[in-house]
């Protein structure tokens, strides 16, 4: 017997309906790429978004193409969130901070039609152009006045086809399985790979991100997406928050710590998302100018993911008011997989006891199952000790990779490899150990370079640092630290050595520690361990223990 329930398919249309009919007066506010701000709400927003589905019908766009973006966090480029996947094509968000050679791939092996593009990229376009073997026309998101003066073969102005595209535009409708966007990752190895959601996996990862176990997006929320929109969906946000009617604040390229702190300030942002390294940035502005400060603010909670945040970043939030709540995921998890909220039999932890909880990856939530595996694929105990890789299966969850490529990735049991290795406690709580390929494997006990990592940095003199394996004659591997000082710092290596004595196992301490003014980081604001391995993978420590 079948349920009497109407059956009406989860598309992403929906979402932008939903706001501007009972959200249509809720603000979405960018700090545009040609600088000054931009004000308008979700039933504009709605209404641009329909002329932009009939916009691309004029660029030739048929159902299920794909349509690609190089842009920043803008409301041009959130009318494309609606306007591409709400008329049933494939928006491709490509990440315009990887190197030439791998935006080519990407955007041929995507087989991008139109490619839309800030400003900002109007010379990376140029030179990718005569690449582009699939894309018919280009269009730059600005007005006529501020058109770059590049020569590209059918070149478009955003505005100008918006004011000759008409808003009388209805929603298609289709099955709620279709592809609605596609965004590559790195990976492992070999080329970038394409993780393409469907419409189903975004409505189905919106309903849980907003719940109160998740970040408790609701209409009262005043978000500043620092993420980047190229980047997973910027962490799904553009689609929960118009599910809530939630005020979206959208910096475009503006990440900078005064950047940051000036749009929370004038906007009464009251939550936002980003990876360690911007908080850090922010951090350091407060430090370094006067006046400025957290409780000048109207933030009551920040999201973190990408990487874990050092104790020293949640303590300084909470001594603010402001709770830090990390979340884990990846690409492949679109990407909300596991998530930090603290059960009621945690109220009456102490704060340093609730502060290193709260370093932990979080628990599972509904609709996703998760497990930790011996390298035999045997499932291991949730008893916060023992280490094993870290699998996910869910209905957000990818089975494979666009076009097939790298085979099948599903145990068999279906679920899918995260190239994690973590525990997991009693209670569902996952703590990540390392990743597969960053561990460290000394004399055959793993090292995590992570709780290293964070070790280092909650001494007050060091601002972010890296561990990294080397190799050794004896032990295989062994840790070498890599770390960014804070201005004026006067800590030296024997100095930090004995801090981390304190914090550490002694087996666990770096064979030698770098002091260097900087370390490289992926688009997203990750650790970029790559590089590191490329140019001190073959350093020589001065004492090899």
């Amino acid at each position: 017997m079948q349920a009497l329930m109407q059956d009406k398919p989860l598309l992403i249309s929906s979402l932008i309906e939903h706001a501007a009919t009972f959200h249509p007066e809720t603000e979405i506010v960018t700090k545009t790429v040609e600088g000054p701000m931009h004000r308008t709400n979700y039933r504009e927003l709605r209404n641009r978004s329909k002329r932009m589905a009939n916009a691309l019908k004029t660029l030739g766009v048929d159902f299920q193409d794909r349509v690609g973006t190089l842009a920043w966090n803008t409301y041009r480029h959130y009318e494309l969130y609606f306007g591409v996947s709400g008329s049933g094509a494939i928006l491709h968000t490509v990440n315009p901070r990887l190197f030439p050679e791998q935006l080519t791939y990407i955007i041929n092996h995507a087989e991008d039609k139109v490619l839309f593009f800030d400003i900002t990229f109007a010379d990376m376009v140029k030179q990718l152009a005569p690449q582009l073997e699939t894309v018919e026309a280009f269009v730059a998101m600005t007005d006529r006045e501020h058109m770059p003066d590049i020569d590209l073969p059918n070149l478009y102005c955003y505005e100008e086809l918006m004011e000759a595209a008409s808003d009388d535009y209805e929603w298609p409708e289709f099955d709620e399985r279709t592809a609605s966007s596609l965004c590559y990752t790195s990976g492992t190895t070999g080329n970038p790979k394409g993780v393409l959601y469907g419409h189903r996996s975004t409505v189905l990862h919106s309903l849980m991100q907003v719940a109160p176990d998740a970040f408790e997006i609701s209409s009262r929320t005043a978000m500043l997406l620092i993420v980047p929109m190229f980047h997973a969906n910027a962490w799904g946000v553009p689609y929960s928050a118009p599910m809530v009617g939630a005020k979206m604040v959208l910096p475009g390229q503006h990440l900078d710590g005064e950047s940051v702190y000036q749009l929370m300030k004038e906007e009464n942002v009251t939550f936002s998302m980003a990876v360690p390294t911007v908080w850090l940035m922010l951090f350091q502005y407060l430090d370094s100018t006067e006046g400025a400060s957290l409780d000048n603010l109207s933030l009551t909670g920040v999201g973190v993911g990408g990487s874990a945040p050092p104790i020293a970043m949640i303590e300084r939030f909470r001594k603010s008011g402001i709770d830090m709540v990390q979340g884990w995921g990846m690409t492949e998890t679109s990407p909300l997989g596991v998530i930090n909220k603290p059960l009621p039999k945690h109220d009456s932890l102490s704060d340093d006891d609730m502060a290193r909880l709260k370093t932990k990856a979080g628990r599972g939530i509904w609709g996703v199952e998760i497990k930790i595996v011996n390298d035999d694929g045997e499932r291991l105990p949730w008893d916060g000790k023992t280490s094993g890789h870290f699998y996910v299966k869910g209905p957000w969850i990818a089975n494979g990779y666009f076009r097939q490529e790298g085979g099948s990735k599903l145990d068999s049991e279906g679920f899918f490899p995260t190239g994690d290795i973590g525990t997991i406690d009693p209670d569902g709580f996952l703590q990540l150990v390392d990743r597969s390929k960053d561990v460290i494997k000394s004399g055959g006990e793993w090292i995590s370079s992570i709780e290293l990592e964070n070790a280092a940095v909650s001494h007050p003199e060091v601002a972010e640092a890296a561990v990294i394996g080397i190799a050794h004659p004896k032990w295989q591997e062994r840790p070498l630290l890599i770390a960014v000082l804070k201005d004026n710092a006067t800590i030296g290596k024997e100095e930090l050595m004995s801090f981390l004595e304190e914090h550490v196992a002694k087996w666990w301490l770096p064979d030698d520690i770098l002091f260097v003014d900087e370390l490289p980081h992926t688009a997203t604001g990750k650790l970029l361990k790559t590089k590191l391995r490329e140019e001190f993978g073959d350093f020589k420590p001065v004492t090899t223990g």
